[in-house]
């Protein structure tokens, strides 16, 4: 019986003919598969020794072959056959396992012999055997590494030379890397996530730093030092601007340190008075196109999160501008003229300087300045006669807006308190008298230099709603949410950069002098697009941040019952946190129902926890 040894797809096989066709033959394998194949791809016929044999006798023999020895052997820039090099090699006449064993170690070392056809090679130059030689053993050198990083990583052991890339594994793997092959082949063998098998070999110490570092990694890679930016603003003398005749106090939280605003209430004649809005004007120091204008454009907002923030202003610029108490410092003013029914006569905008009185903080303010003091008309704390002038005001403002008064009624705002590594959540109703007059304060300075702003051609960055939606754009539009014709952003220019560039508008504007930007300006358009996209990004890394200390707090206080209150589906609020949860086994129940909900197996790293429902409440 005639054998074949045969070329297919570029693996060397062997059969026997069942039929010769000159051109093609049919073939059956050792297995007892049956194929056509061409002539053409027959490299050896033979009939000894048996077919099942042929193979093993070949690749033993091929193994026992130097390959450097061989390729020795090739005449340099000729092609061959299996068969003439095993001619050369044996210095006799072949036999056929010989001639199969030299072609199988030609099919195997590709970097030795280029092949040139079905059966055709060719020796590899000198100087490319040579690097193909130095690129094989580099491999091998990385495959053993990567093998020996795998072995300590499964035994949750950190390789050195992975600690200085951690937080590229963690947040922007280069996928091409041994160390990143390593770290997968080790996930897969131990089942576990890259950060939580990175925790296990203890390179996540700090889950929250996990967090804020990715968040560091993605948008503040060159860190958030100011140090290396220039001092040089233009630190405005007091002296440049007259020194208003008024009595100002800020209203902020008491960790704040941006105080970007003040108030003033000063008596007129026949029951009338005039307010004052006071905003901090860091655009006098900080000139467009300078260094420092470009650290805010990249920045763009202040980040909050609890326990601290990423100010978008370097802290020199924050103390020469912030409006702290007993310090005269340059301020934009909106006055309104009032008249004693609460109807706004007249406004006028002036640059200026004041020396603020007090900084009032919320958390002593709210004890003496709350409806039940205003019902009471208590007046036995600092301010009080201007907050209550203020307070009749706002509610003439939201009314005039057409908003309901109790629409922030039933909100809940939430402050985190971190000390020592100890979280505090405290609740706070929105909507109580101090919020109410320092939203309509801001509401109607907004809106009003946003119309000054109009009025005169200025361009300007504007926020309307419509429909629901809120957009920024460049021209003035209604503001349905807030019953305004028109609203800008210009209240906060220490915090945000729209404000900043608004407040450069106004100055000028206000000082008589061309504006900084026009319509057709690059820069307003940038700023806009950019601004939008920061925010966002922004508020949901706060949002984050904020749902790990909620869990924080459930493991430190060691809750694992608590009661909620039904959003829609399966979701859940929980009492006393601004955390959502979601509750596989709850019914289906209203929106608004309480409920009672078990809590466990809370990961940090993930920022998830497992909630059962335990049954209704009838709160």
């Amino acid at each position: 019986m005639v054998n074949v040894f045969y070329e297919e797809a570029g693996a060397l096989k062997v059969g026997n003919i069942l039929a010769d066709n000159t051109t093609s033959l049919q073939i059956e394998s050792v297995h007892g598969k049956r194929s056509k194949i061409k002539a053409g791809a027959i490299l050896l016929r033979f009939e000894n020794p048996p077919m099942h044999e042929f193979m093993q006798q070949a690749q033993e023999m091929a193994a026992e072959i130097d390959v450097d020895f061989l390729w020795e052997c090739c005449e340099e820039n000729n092609e061959f056959t299996g068969q003439e090099l095993a001619n050369d090699y044996f210095g006799h006449t072949p036999n056929p396992v010989e001639i199969a064993a030299i072609t199988i170690l030609l099919n195997q070392n590709p970097i030795y012999f280029h092949k040139k056809g079905t059966g055709r090679y060719k020796a590899a130059p000198p100087e490319i055997l040579r690097a193909a030689l130095a690129s094989r053993e580099k491999k091998r050198l990385a495959e053993e590494k990567q093998a020996s990083y795998v072995q300590q990583l499964v035994a949750f052991e950190l390789p050195d030379t992975f600690r200085p890339l951690l937080d590229d594994l963690l947040y922007k793997p280069d996928k091409n890397t041994i160390e990143w092959k390593a770290l997968e082949a080790a996930c897969a063998a131990t089942r576990l996530s890259v950060p939580r098998l990175l925790e296990q070999c203890g390179a996540i110490p700090s889950t929250h730093d996990y967090h804020f570092n990715q968040f560091l990694y993605e948008h503040f890679p060159e860190g958030t030092s100011t140090d290396s930016l220039p001092s040089d603003f233009h630190r405005t003398d007091p002296e440049d601007f007259p020194l208003a005749e008024v009595t100002a106090f800020s209203i902020d939280d008491a960790a704040t340190t941006e105080i970007d605003d003040a108030f003033s209430v000063t008596p007129l004649t026949f029951g009338s008075f005039r307010i004052g809005i006071h905003i901090a004007t860091p655009a006098l120091g900080v000139a467009p196109d300078s260094l420092l204008d470009k650290f805010a454009a990249k920045r763009l907002s202040t980040v909050y999160l609890p326990g601290r923030k990423i100010t978008m202003l370097p802290e020199s610029v924050i103390q020469h501008f912030t409006l702290s108490e007993t310090r005269r410092r340059p301020v934009l003013s909106l006055y309104l003229d009032v008249a004693d029914d609460f109807t706004v006569t007249n406004t006028l905008s002036r640059i200026e300087t004041i020396e603020v009185s007090t900084n009032l903080r919320l958390d002593v303010l709210e004890q003496q300045f709350n409806e039940i003091t205003l019902r009471e008309n208590q007046a036995n704390y600092p301010f009080a006669h201007e907050l209550r002038v203020l307070w009749d005001f706002s509610n003439k403002m939201e009314k005039l807006r057409g908003k309901d008064q109790d629409i922030n009624s039933e909100k809940v705002d939430y402050s985190f308190t971190i000390e020592q590594d100890r979280v505090s959540i405290s609740e706070r109703r929105r909507g109580a008298p101090i919020d109410k007059v320092v939203s309509e304060l801001m509401i109607f300075a907004n809106a009003e230099w946003g119309k000054q702003l109009a009025d005169a051609g200025f361009a300007g960055i504007y926020r309307s709603q419509g429909n629901g939606k809120v957009k920024m754009s460049l021209s003035p539009a209604p503001h349905q949410g807030l019953g305004v014709s028109q609203y800008t952003w210009s209240s906060s220019p220490m915090r945000r950069y729209v404000d900043l560039i608004n407040q450069r508008q106004l100055i000028a504007l206000v000082s008589g002098n061309p504006p900084a930007y026009t319509r057709e300006d690059d820069a307003l358009l940038i700023a806009m697009r950019d601004f939008e996209m920061a925010y966002a990004t922004y508020a949901e890394f706060q949002r984050g941040m904020e749902r790990y200390w909620c869990l924080r707090w459930l493991l430190q206080e060691n809750i694992n019952t608590t009661g909620a209150v039904v959003v829609k589906e399966n979701l859940v609020k929980l009492d006393r946190l601004p955390l959502i949860a979601r509750v596989p086994s709850l019914p289906d129940l209203s929106p608004g129902t309480f409920v009672t909900i078990g809590i466990s197996q809370i990961d940090l790293l993930d920022r998830t926890l497992h909630a059962s429902f335990l049954g209704k409440r009838e709160d």
